[in-house]
């Protein structure tokens, strides 16, 4: 009986943590400066340098991630949500380092923002991580990893309404990190 307990004990502290994402390059809830328009790597104009991401605890079953960074707070001066970063990631792979968008070449990125008319940026260019760039105050960045119970199966330069095709049914669990980056 008392061993029983003890395991069901260790089943729930070890569920009782959840999934769970955060990332090193957020200080006092705002990503540092050089992963976005004040930083130093850019392509084409955008800012280029990722910022790292560690996930833990992901659901049994998990067969790939994916990975969204959106900007709610663009709406009112573009019209639409800004589209920073969206990935799909392998099932082997819980952690990003820095500047995995352009060096990784194990995860397959879909296409962001920077490819609209206030980006202008060719479809190849837009296919990458495009930092945060806020042009009036400071912003809020959600970052979601979605746990899958499949592999995606989509060629890089992927819009993100083909990837929640994809997803929809098969998504075990997620987690929101969100964050602000400054004007």
């Amino acid at each position: 009986m008392k061993k029983n307990i003890l395991v069901t004990l260790s089943a729930l502290s070890i569920s009782a943590f959840g999934f769970t994402l955060e990332s090193n390059s957020i200080e006092n809830g705002y990503i540092k400066e050089k992963y976005g328009k004040h930083g130093t790597q850019n392509l084409n104009g955008m800012p280029s340098l990722s910022f790292p991401l560690e996930w833990k605890n992901a659901p049994k079953n998990t067969k790939s991630y994916a990975l969204v960074m959106e900007d709610f707070d663009a709406i009112p001066v573009t019209g639409f949500s800004w589209i920073h970063w969206i990935a799909i990631i392998p099932k082997t792979t819980t952690k990003l380092q820095e500047n995995a968008s352009l060096e990784n070449k194990e995860i397959i990125q879909g296409v962001n923002s920077w490819i609209s008319s206030m980006g202008r940026l060719n479809k190849s260019d837009a296919s990458h991580f495009g930092g945060p760039a806020p042009p009036d105050t400071d912003y809020t960045y959600n970052i979601t990893i979605y746990a899958l119970d499949k592999e995606i199966n989509l060629q890089s330069g992927f819009y993100l309404n083909e990837l929640y095709t994809n997803m929809d049914g098969h998504i075990l669990d997620k987690v929101t990190l969100k964050a602000k980056y400054k004007k």
